[in-house]
């Protein structure tokens, strides 16, 4: 029998929102609760997701063949996996809880693994193990939705990590909130202290020496038609570590 939790996540509310299964009622709670405050949020989230899959095959179509995704959530609803299947990716989260969750989502894919490691606390993580071109040839790392949970310091000092780490010719996917929260004081009350928005003009310094070819709302990253109609809540773009 499944242990249902008592506190909401927000990788299973986003689920939640994407349509997911891998969710429970005090998820679903706090997403109406949430919306309530903001507005609708589910054409948002699947914009975004849309945004991955547009930049993941922008990515693998540059011959990447080894994908780290930190901050992962669960690993379902057209997750990296799902678009690139015949790379290796790795999910990471912090959340022991959400690795459980996601390992067992997983168990029957043969390309896919989910571990535990902190996009701020990298010392002593190795992915090798899962992707064999680490190390040895150029990665994707994808890092959605968790700009948002780090100050400047933290996520300036993460991505730099990951420069160093990551060989030349390796992409960063990468996305923040942008100030669209401001106009409306409940939902952002609802996201603690701990929540960073951050104005697209100032985003850029945060790269470090990745060097990103402009940085756009999500939905209009190169999109399939016309982009989404959707607020402008998330911005992103894909950068590089120069050859």
């Amino acid at each position: 029998m499944t242990v249902q939790p008592s506190t909401p996540s927000t990788a299973r509310m986003i689920d939640f929102w994407l349509g997911g299964y891998d969710h429970f009622p005090v998820d679903i709670a706090a997403a109406e609760a949430f919306e309530q405050a903001y507005g609708p949020c589910a054409e948002i989230f699947r914009s975004l997701r849309a945004f991955m899959g547009r930049t993941v095959r922008f990515v693998a179509d540059q011959g990447i063949t080894d994908f780290l995704v930190f901050g992962a959530g669960i690993p379902s609803q057209g997750n990296v996996h799902q678009i690139v299947p015949d790379a290796h990716v790795l999910y990471t989260d912090a959340d022991p809880k959400i690795v459980a969750h996601g390992s067992a989502l997983l168990a029957m894919v043969e390309n896919a693994h989910y571990a535990e490691a902190d996009a701020t606390a990298l010392r002593g993580f190795d992915p090798s193990a899962y992707l064999p071109g680490w190390g040895v040839r150029p990665v994707g790392v994808v890092f959605l939705g968790l700009a948002a949970f780090l100050d400047d310091d933290q996520l300036a000092g993460a991505l730099s990590q990951l420069y160093a780490e990551v060989e030349t010719g390796s992409f960063l996917i990468v996305d923040f909130d942008g100030l669209e929260l401001t106009a409306y004081p409940d939902a952002l009350a609802m996201m603690g202290p701990g929540f960073h928005m951050r104005d697209p003009r100032d985003f850029g310094r945060l790269l470090g020496e990745w060097r990103i070819d402009g940085i756009v709302p999500v939905a209009k990253w190169r999109p399939d038609g016309e982009p989404e109609q959707v607020p402008d809540a998330f911005w992103g773009g894909v950068a590089i570590k120069p050859l």
